[in-house]
């Protein structure tokens, strides 16, 4: 049992924090991506 403890609080954390700021971060490139298709219209 000690292993899966130390198991998590080395790997498992890390990985845990990457996939949420992952998905924080899914939106602002959305509407990143968003914004650069639209810019060729607002050049026009």
């Amino acid at each position: 049992m000690e292993t899966w403890v130390s198991f998590f609080t080395e790997v498992g954390f890390p990985i845990a924090v990457t996939f949420y700021l992952l998905h924080r971060i899914e939106g602002k490139l959305n509407l990143l991506i968003e914004s650069i298709h639209a810019l060729p219209e607002k050049m026009k």
